[in-house]
């Protein structure tokens, strides 16, 4: 099973994003996913941005997550 965690595009530079994931911020290849753009959601699994999600859906998500953990 692999899981894909929503997050945040706060910055491109290149290929790469840095996304904020829950608060967190990681950087994320671009390399599948053409297009994105700086305030877009996108799905990360593995390092890489995989799909453009919206944001509610994104957020609905974030919250699902977070109630699994606690």
């Amino acid at each position: 099973m692999c899981l894909g965690i929503p997050g945040k595009i706060i910055e491109i530079k290149g290929t790469t994003a840095k996304v904020d994931v829950a608060g967190t911020r990681k950087d994320a290849s671009l390399k599948f996913l053409k297009g994105a753009k700086v305030g877009e959601y996108v799905i990360i699994h593995a390092g890489f941005a995989i799909e453009k999600v919206d944001e509610e859906k994104a957020r609905e998500t974030l919250a699902l997550i977070d109630n699994i953990i606690k």
